[in-house]
């Protein structure tokens, strides 16, 4: 968040979603024949962050329509896409080992990829607070 934050205050454009709300927005879009003006939603700002890319598995429309947006965006505007996924599980989300093939082609040509492994923030904290014991703790009955 903290460089889409950074972005706005250089005055680029940004869009951030969840990629379940993308692919939910793009099949209502599909449904509704308001799919170019989504797509055109989707593909205008400077950078388009899409959140949690794998969480689930993406139905075949949405999964090209999603290459649409990549496609479209490719050498024109920036993506940040978080996942905890790697790449080679690519074709498990997109139903399409080719398609997400495509896809990674043009996301990965121009780009960085930061890979951070260990504990969500979120868990981190949680531990923190006390609400998790640490890993291999036993209950101690007294």
């Amino acid at each position: 968040m903290a460089i889409a934050l950074e972005a706005i205050k250089q005055r680029y454009t940004v869009y951030f979603t969840t990629a379940h709300d993308l692919v939910e927005t793009l099949q209502q879009a599909h449904q509704n024949n308001t799919i170019r003006q989504k797509i055109k939603m989707f593909t205008k700002p400077n950078l388009l962050i899409i959140d949690e890319i794998g969480y689930r598995r993406m139905e075949d429309t949405a999964a090209h329509f999603f290459f649409q947006i990549v496609s479209e965006r490719y050498e024109t505007g920036s993506i940040i896409l978080t996942s905890n996924k790697t790449y080679g599980a690519w074709g498990e989300i997109f139903g399409d080992s080719v398609l997400a093939t495509a896809i990674l082609d043009r996301l990965l040509h121009h780009s960085t990829t930061i890979n951070i492994k260990g504990e969500s923030y979120r868990i981190k904290e949680k531990k923190k607070a006390g609400f998790f014991r640490p890993e291999g703790a036993e209950d101690k009955q007294e």
